[in-house]
């Protein structure tokens, strides 16, 4: 079982489908419509439509329809795995770039879910047979710090967390361009792409969506940023920086990849180039995150230094800066 309360005044009156979408995203719309419809899910007790309008206090419980998954049955991987953390209800992940977090579509092997099932027996099967203890996800080709739940009663407690915003995270990148202002608040609303629902943008019916940001380091055409995002929408730190006129470096999708690197003296173009193919990736990686232990409730704070490849990166920059 699922809860959520409503208790922003943002989420009143959206469409009570519209709010599960942004909520749960790995189920489609169309399934929890049917959910919806099948009294799977119920505001405080009582089946409603799928365009009911949300009101402040309302409490919306789901529970999944219990379903045979034998087509995706999931395949135990000896993947190295850095865990940080680990008790009787959490583990903390310090997950390395290029890792998918779970599988999907013509993507059934080599994600973290197959090496977390190898590595433990129990994981929280809240999110169904394919997630296995996953609460929240990161991209691909970012780094850094992932909260695992290993009970159901530990994924309800840290959902309600992420969907009160009541979970503080921090993230560092490498951005592209020298930012004006030392620290800043971004406020700007994000909405899909209609021509690539892979990719969004800002757009000003979006969802909320607010990012503070703290500049470390100011190099020659880059800047070492941090990032504290306050909601947690769907590659909000990469729209975000790309909407004020820094993408994060390597961003392909977000106008921080190679063309980028265009423009500059030859030299710098070269280099450029150069590391931005050596790394392989977007500079973004999750560095902190803060949150109350399901079971303790108490505060508890999860670092993970830079990779190595982020490491060396920096370090080639402020070498050739020399």
């Amino acid at each position: 079982m699922i809860s959520f309360l409503i208790q922003n005044s943002e989420d009143v009156g959206l469409r009570l489908d519209k709010y599960l979408v942004s909520h749960l995203t790995e189920y489609s719309r169309s399934k929890i419509q049917s959910w919806i419809r099948s009294e799977n899910i119920l505001v405080n007790g009582i089946k409603r439509k799928t365009g009911y309008s949300l009101e402040l206090n309302d409490e919306i419980k789901v529970d999944p329809p219990k379903v045979l998954e034998s087509d995706s049955m999931l395949i135990p991987e000896e993947i190295d795995l850095d865990i940080i953390f680990e008790d009787d209800d959490i583990i903390i992940i310090n997950k390395q770039a290029g890792l998918v977090v779970h599988p999907g579509t013509g993507n059934r092997t080599g994600t973290l879910v197959n090496g977390l099932i190898y590595h433990f027996n129990l994981l929280s099967d809240l999110n169904g047979k394919t997630r296995p203890g996953i609460v929240h996800r990161l991209d691909a080709n970012t780094s850094g710090i992932m909260i695992i739940a290993k009970t159901n009663k530990a994924h309800v407690h840290l959902a309600s967390q992420f969907q009160n915003r009541e979970i503080k995270k921090e993230y560092t990148a490498l951005t592209w361009g020298l930012w004006d202002n030392d620290s800043g608040e971004i406020d700007q609303p994000l909405a899909r792409k209609r021509q690539d629902p892979t990719s969004y943008r800002v757009k000003e019916d979006g969802k909320p969506s607010i990012t503070n940001f703290k500049v470390k380091t100011r190099f020659r055409h880059l800047t070492h940023v941090d990032f504290f995002p306050k909601s947690g929408r769907t590659h909000q730190i990469r729209v975000h920086s790309t909407f004020l006129g820094y993408p994060i470096f390597g961003d392909e999708k977000y106008g921080g990849g190679l063309t980028k690197t265009r423009g500059f003296l030859p030299e710098f173009t070269l280099f450029y180039k150069k590391e931005m193919k050596k790394f392989n990736r977007h500079a973004l990686h999750a560095s902190r995150i803060e949150f109350i232990h399901p079971t303790t409730n108490k505060t508890v704070i999860f670092e993970a230094s830079l990779p190595l490849d982020f490491l060396n990166l920096v370090n080639a920059i402020e070498s050739f800066y020399e």
